[in-house]
């Protein structure tokens, strides 16, 4: 008795997969899949699109999306993905070995926060921000996260500033390498911790959004500027507990300024 390819009586012989359908050994589906649809189907015309440099480091299959996402935000920090340029999917994609689709979700994202802005049958944009609206996000910084710190120096036990002393410390050291990608996120963890102490996950998240968005386009700052910067925590955690709001209230408002 003849048997079909899956081994059962009588099973018909299944259709000769097409040599442009078959799927390459470890090739990206989604990838082969964008590969398949022109660029200008999708609405993004690469022509005379600007080289985007490599990447520091080859992206890793799992969870692609997340990993792309937090590529973006470092190119954006550190000024590789410029102000007022528009890029597309579909070349972020080839600068990172994946298809265009996770870049796409990261872009869009990133149009929630604020970062980047759509540009119609094109890509995505990087949000230009003058000084004035950055002085903007740090004033509006200011009045949200002042009162707190007022607030929780009045309150806080001693011991809960002590906890944070090393996430404090460890902005320093990572100000010393003069990276700003990596003191941008450090930055971010420990005021993120610091508010953390008021029990309002709402303002905690409202804060982080306005904190991120101030931080790109990117201020230059040497690495001395940095550490500066990094050391205003070690200073706002010892007036915080000895319980000096006037000095908070200077240190704070002072820090946000410098797009600390």
């Amino acid at each position: 008795m003849k048997q079909g390819v899956q081994g059962s009586p009588g099973a018909p012989a299944a259709a000769p997969v097409p040599a442009q359908q078959r799927q390459r050994p470890g090739a990206d589906p989604g990838r082969e899949r964008d590969a398949a649809v022109p660029d200008t189907a999708r609405g993004e015309h690469t022509h005379g699109e600007r080289p985007v440099p490599e990447p520091r480091a080859a992206v890793q299959r799992s969870s692609v999306r997340g990993q792309i996402l937090d590529a973006l935000r470092t190119a954006l920090v550190t000024g590789e993905l410029k102000p007022g340029e528009v890029y597309s999917a579909p070349v972020l994609g080839d600068r990172f070995g994946v298809s265009a689709t996770p870049v796409r979700e990261a872009m869009q994202q990133l149009a929630l926060e604020g970062a980047v802005e759509v540009v119609p049958n094109r890509g995505f944009r990087v949000v230009e921000r003058g000084a004035r609206e950055l002085a903007e996000l740090a004033e509006v910084r200011a009045l949200i996260e002042v009162p707190v710190m007022l607030r929780l120096a009045r309150t806080a036990p001693a011991e809960r500033w002590a906890e944070l002393r090393p996430l404090a410390e460890e902005t320093v050291r990572v100000a010393a390498t003069g990276c700003p990608a990596a003191y941008a996120e450090s930055d971010r963890a420990f005021h993120r911790a610091l508010l953390a102490l008021s029990g309002n996950e709402q303002l905690v998240r409202i804060a982080e959004d306005l904190h991120r968005r101030s931080q790109w386009p990117p201020v230059r700052r040497g690495r001395a500027e940095l550490v500066a910067d990094a050391a205003e925590h070690l200073a706002l955690l010892d007036a915080l507990a000895s319980g000096d709001v006037e000095r908070v209230r200077g240190l704070v408002g002072g820090h946000f300024a410098g797009a600390g």
